[in-house]
């Protein structure tokens, strides 16, 4: 699928979040897991996919992901609950 993707992973349920954007899900949530890059991510063990929202362009997931990235905790739990309210991985369903 071409575009860009915004997502949110978390270490458990009601955990530490974070915000990112790229043009392969898949494989850069396959990154987290497998703690290939430094940094906060693996850091703090964000390996669970609760959310993600398709863009027809980078930039506009890249617009998606600033935006997000400037609301308060409420609102990203608030986006996570109303399409994932049991904060299921969604990483599983990416490869089926």
């Amino acid at each position: 699928m071409r575009g860009g993707w915004v997502y949110i992973l978390t270490n458990k349920p009601n955990g530490i979040l974070y915000t990112g954007v790229t043009r392969d899900l898949a494989r850069r949530a396959f990154e987290h897991r497998d703690g290939v890059a430094p940094g906060f991510t693996r850091r703090y063990g964000l390996k669970r996919l609760v959310w993600c929202e398709h863009h027809e362009t980078i930039t506009a997931a890249i617009q998606r992901e600033k935006n997000i990235k400037h609301w308060s905790r409420a609102w990203k739990v608030r986006l996570i609950l109303a399409d994932n309210p049991d904060w299921d991985d969604l990483y599983v369903s990416l490869n089926q």
